[in-house]
């Protein structure tokens, strides 16, 4: 598959030109890495959730998402994730991205300018159109729940 040509805008913060813009850190890496721009170290106690700056505003072409994904090597060594995971930034947002992170492990963790806090996937998004009917059509599965499938 070659090279896409999906160009996201991007302007920085007053003050974080410091902190490196988000790269793929593999040749077939599908997100990249964002980073901290936190202007001193931020303690994430266990259970607490913060709103952390990357110091980026972006321009998202329309008819894409950049989806906010939690990085796996923070959430199995330290139980960091981003808590409305996945996260969208649409569009027509134009704010500052921030990355929500809760801290699911038992020590505090403590988030430093620069470090990576979490991943940015580019993806198409589909727009459906919504149909009231009377009653919907009948599969095997119907009206099961959750564990419902009818597979061990």
């Amino acid at each position: 598959m070659g090279a896409s040509n999906v160009v996201v805008q991007v302007t920085r913060q007053p003050g974080s030109e410091d902190v490196e813009l988000p790269a793929y850190m593999s040749e077939h890496a599908s997100g990249m890495d964002v980073r901290a721009a936190v202007s001193a170290s931020v303690a994430l106690a266990p259970g607490e959730i913060k709103a952390i700056p990357t110091g980026l505003h972006v321009a998202v072409p329309v008819g894409y998402e950049m989806q906010v994904r939690p990085r796996s090597g923070l959430a199995l060594k330290h139980g960091i994730s981003v808590v409305n995971s996945p996260g969208t930034v649409d569009s027509d947002y134009r704010g500052e991205v921030r990355i929500i992170l809760g801290n699911f492990g038992r020590e505090s963790f403590t988030i430093e300018r620069g470090m990576r806090i979490a991943q940015l996937v580019i993806q198409p998004v589909l727009r459906a159109k919504l149909e009231l009917r009377d009653e919907l059509p009948d599969t095997e599965r119907g009206h099961g729940g959750f564990g419902h499938t009818g597979h061990g």
